[in-house]
């Protein structure tokens, strides 16, 4: 099962760093999948920043800077894979 928990809102192509506008909750450790018109894979949330501070957790309404191993496009969407 999939849950959605934010949207690509740029992606910095030189670093693989997506910042991510998180709608739900979202934890290092997670899996997560990226999917879009374009975009399709599944990683787990190795680091996630909040203005150049690393951070372990963030809340819906967060904006936050997460390495990708794939490139992602702006509006991808961003589930969390649970179980």
């Amino acid at each position: 099962m999939e849950t959605k928990v934010g949207t690509i809102t740029h992606y910095y192509t030189d670093l693989g760093v997506a910042v991510v506008e998180l709608s739900e909750p979202l934890e290092v450790g997670n899996t997560i999948h990226i999917q879009g018109a374009t975009t399709d894979f599944t990683q787990e949330v190795s680091s996630m920043q909040i203005d150049n501070d690393s951070i372990e957790k963030a809340n819906a309404g967060d904006d936050i800077g997460m390495k990708v191993t794939d490139r992602v496009r702006e509006g991808d969407n961003v589930y969390k894979v649970e179980g």
